[in-house]
């Protein structure tokens, strides 16, 4: 890539794309393999060293619950592998919905990283499966996610059990795209002292400030940022990778990929299949402001149609029950007594 460049010699970061993965979210699942094969070999183009695939949530959650995806995960992750040439092949593992059966097959279809996602209190959660991975030869990323409901000092701790059981990379995960640069900065700064791993930052654009959150983690000592073209991603989407590239070569860091492919891809490839514009609409918004997980976006926005009451509502009263990802029973919950009425799923008759 070709630019102005600062007088200093440039410091580098490594860029990991997740349109295959957090982009799911936005269009439902559907992504073909065929699809992903052409965003797979974009970015391969690109020079992005990390492509992350599969079902929006990760390995296994392809199901009623979170939503069928267009194809199987082993499928996804063999149609990225057999598109690409030099990019390592990722998916996401979140303890409690993928099993170690599950994280074997992807294994057998080609990934060589995993990430394996806890919330940001239950790092022990990811013992098991860390472990297991190291054992297995694969690298091993780990998200401590929602973090922005721990303060910097015990984010640290967390992460620190995640440095003990083998991760080579700890992320700072905002998930609900609730953290403003200060914030992002000081948890990454506080993982920088308590852990030997690398850091990674995975940025929500909610309030709209993914990008600066991003590059506000670099200068902490992230040297793994996450960002998917487009923004494609939960709720707000995610940090735009094509212009991750830009704005942190104009910060004067190395990124090691091209803008160019990243942005032929963004406009030629991907742009065609969204089903609807990544902004930041009043649903996006209150979700970040409430600190809400990123993929209640969706079935709030179900459940403020279905009981006629406002989204925010619903997300502002989540917010102040604490919810965590896999709670989205309790959005139905919220919704019907916001509506004045209690919901009950329906008796089967008797035969």
């Amino acid at each position: 890539m070709t630019s102005q460049s600062p007088a200093r010699g440039p410091r580098s970061v490594t860029l990991v794309d997740t349109t295959l993965r957090d982009g799911m979210s936005s269009v439902s699942h559907r992504f073909t393999t065929r699809d992903v094969a052409a965003i797979a070999a974009g970015l391969d183009r690109a020079g992005v060293p990390t492509i992350e695939v599969a079902h929006g949530i990760g390995l296994g959650a392809s199901s009623v619950q979170y939503g069928f995806a267009a194809a199987t995960d082993p499928e996804y992750v063999r149609a990225a592998v057999d598109a690409v040439d030099n990019a390592d092949i990722a998916a996401l593992y979140v303890p409690g919905i993928a099993t170690l059966n599950e994280l074997q097959a992807a294994v057998d279809a080609g990934i060589s990283t995993v990430r394996v996602a806890v919330h940001c209190t239950e790092a022990d959660c990811g013992q098991q499966p860390v472990e297991w991975a190291k054992e297995n030869g694969l690298t091993v990323m780990t998200f401590l996610m929602m973090s922005h409901k721990l303060e910097p000092d015990a984010l640290a701790e967390q992460a620190a059990k995640l440095d003990s059981y083998g991760a080579d990379v700890v992320y700072v995960v905002d998930s609900a795209g609730a953290l403003v640069p200060r914030q992002a900065g000081e948890r990454v700064a506080a993982l920088r002292e308590a852990i030997s791993a690398d850091i990674g930052f995975h940025a929500h654009n909610n309030l709209g400030v993914g990008i600066a959150n991003a590059l506000t983690a670099a200068e902490n000592g992230a040297t793994y940022i996450d960002g998917s073209l487009r923004g494609l991603g939960a709720s707000a989407g995610n940090a735009q990778t094509e212009v991750l590239a830009a704005a942190f070569e104009r910060a004067g860091w190395d990124t090691g990929v091209e803008l160019f492919p990243l942005i032929d891809t963004a406009e030629n490839v991907v742009a065609p299949l969204m089903t609807e514009p990544q902004i930041v609409d009043e649903t996006a918004l209150v979700l970040g402001y409430a600190g809400v997980y990123s993929t209640f976006f969706h079935p709030t926005k179900r459940a403020a149609k279905k009981f006629g009451v406002p989204a925010r509502d619903i997300l502002l009263e989540l917010g102040r029950r604490g919810v965590i990802g896999g709670q989205e029973d309790m959005i139905i919950d919220v919704a019907s007594e916001l509506a004045g009425r209690t919901y009950q799923t329906p008796v089967a008759a008797e035969v």
